[in-house]
């Protein structure tokens, strides 16, 4: 049987730009159910939308992607979803490689309801995602992003270099480990491992361009130290980098004034961080 095309809900019956909430199940181009909502942009009706990428464990019902989605509707529409294997979309984690599907098919459905800009903010294992997501899409009209926002994320695979990427592991790669992600966590984990390894995001970021990429990452970031975010930054030219003073990692250490800062780049394309490189 074959698969619906990614992203499929009824596009015929979508007036352009969308006005109320509304939550559906996309299906991916492998054919994973995946749960997503749409957030009309609070000040009325806007061709832009932010697709938003979670971390690993997290969820499109999660407090602090909620947090994060209200702060960007003040700026445009908002896709929120869960990836495969997170809360109540079908599958299991492959922690950053289909992934890309996931955000693919949520992509399309922003496009499917009117949004003529997408831009897609991801944190940690979600901005691992975006940045390949926005590499292997580029070409494909309706996938592609029109900007990319990364926020904690890795700049390369198997990094074990702090006691909390070691846990991480253990958690990925051990049949203990994945218990405690589905029992404890809720997070359903694949037991295979990578094959083939897919492309990193330090090798990602080169073939984003055109596509405006803006790279945040806090200096207290507990699993990805700040040679991450410079190695990201450093593989292409015109990639933007802000260093945040005193943040921590992905979504729960995000300040609503970090959030309202990327909120207000997905807009304009322009800088307004206080940090520096």
């Amino acid at each position: 049987m074959s698969s619906p095309p990614a992203g499929q809900t009824a596009r015929s019956s979508v007036l352009p730009i969308t006005r109320g909430r509304r939550r559906t199940t996309l299906r991916t181009a492998d054919g994973v159910a995946i749960e997503a909502a749409y957030e009309p942009c609070a000040k009325g009706p806007s061709d832009l939308a932010i697709v938003v990428a979670h971390g690993f464990t997290g969820g499109l019902l999660k407090p602090h992607v909620r947090r994060a989605a209200g702060v960007f509707t003040q700026f445009g529409a908002v896709i929120t979803f869960s990836f495969r294997g997170h809360g109540r979309s079908g599958g299991r984690s492959t922690v950053g490689d289909r992934e890309v599907l996931d955000l693919a098919a949520a992509v399309e459905w922003a496009r499917s309801l009117g949004c003529t800009r997408v831009v897609t903010v991801g944190f940690s294992m979600g901005g691992s995602v975006v940045l390949r997501h926005g590499a292997l899409h580029g070409g494909r009209t309706e996938a592609r992003p029109d900007a990319v926002v990364c926020v904690s994320a890795p700049a390369r695979w198997y990094y074990q270099g702090t006691p909390s990427m070691r846990r991480l592991h253990w958690l990925i790669t051990r049949r203990t480990g994945r218990a405690v992600g589905r029992h404890v966590l809720r997070t359903r984990i694949h037991h295979k491992d990578w094959d083939p390894v897919p492309l990193s995001p330090v090798e990602s970021v080169p073939l984003l361009a055109p596509t405006p990429l803006l790279v945040v990452h806090g200096d207290r970031d507990p699993y990805f130290p700040l040679d991450h975010p410079r190695m990201l930054a450093g593989a292409a030219p015109g990639v933007e980098l802000w260093l945040e003073p005193g943040m921590g990692h992905a979504e729960h250490a995000a300040s609503e004034e970090l959030l309202g800062r990327i909120g207000e780049w997905a807009t304009t394309g322009r800088s307004f961080s206080p940090s520096g490189v």
